[in-house]
């Protein structure tokens, strides 16, 4: 199977037209004309030893959320972790590509693999696109409404977090919930509009906390937890889009820059 045929399989899945202003989704090191793909890696973050797990399996193509290229680069050396995974990629003949904000924005994209995780029916985008197409964040309900401390617990469990950081809502259960992956408090007017009674995303900030006791429980569950299914939702698009390309591997590497203890 060609690269050029699995670009573009994933923006027929995921237009790069949905991603947001600020975003460098698409290709990001590679050739697509004639090119072979030998096996693909998914991945959350592109690093070192991502690159070296994708050479050890014999993929020379890695896809990955979060784009490597995402701040210009003025010269290729090895001053930063960005700039030797260029040059290991090249070397490697390794071609990278990232699916990030236009596969957040996109119909039963990242988020929608959220809802489907904590098992949210009746999903519906948070904020629709200016444009029509796509949209930011995702609003749905419970089967039955569940008591708020129940919930945190279930939340835990699912994301595989030892605690998570909420507000003192002054509600009692969760039956509305709304979520976006990553950093999605931009977010939080829009779900407090649709009545949730929590959003859940990645990144809050500590001075967002503030002033929503009676609105809404606020729940943060860190960045990279909040999206680690992205890599599953990958896998799925592959399995959907790309059938004839044999080797699709998970990355093995947790790529979450943040330890806790």
């Amino acid at each position: 199977m060609k690269l050029r045929e699995i670009t573009a399989a994933l923006e027929d899945y995921a237009p790069l037209a949905l991603q947001d202003g600020f975003d460098n989704a698409g290709l990001q090191i590679g050739l697509t004309e004639d090119v072979d793909a030998t096996g693909a890696l998914l991945c959350l973050d592109v690093t070192e030893d991502v690159i070296d797990e994708a050479i050890g399996n014999g993929c020379n193509v890695i896809i990955s959320h979060h784009p490597l290229l995402f701040h210009p680069v003025k010269q290729i050396d090895n001053s930063d972790y960005v700039r030797r995974c260029i040059m290991k990629a090249i070397k490697g003949n390794i071609a990278i590509y990232s699916a990030h904000t236009n596969l957040d924005n996109a119909e039963a994209g990242v988020n929608f693999k959220i809802a489907e995780k904590i098992g949210l029916n009746n999903l519906k985008f948070l904020k629709i696109a200016d444009n029509g197409q796509g949209g930011s964040g995702v609003v749905g309900t419970l089967d039955s409404p569940i008591d708020k401390d129940e919930f945190v617990d279930e939340i835990k469990r699912i994301f595989k977090v030892g605690a998570v950081r909420y507000n003192q809502w002054t509600g009692t259960s969760i039956s509305k919930v709304a979520l976006c992956g990553g950093a999605g408090a931009f977010l939080i007017s829009d779900a407090i509009r649709e009545k949730a009674d929590v959003f859940i995303t990645g990144e809050i900030g500590y001075h967002r906390f503030f002033g929503h006791e009676n609105d809404i429980m606020l729940m943060e569950i860190g960045h990279y937890e909040s999206e680690q299914y992205t890599i599953e939702l990958l896998q799925e698009i592959m399995q959907q889009k790309c059938p004839n390309l044999r080797k699709v591997i998970m990355t093995s590497i947790n790529t979450n820059p943040i330890s806790y203890r």
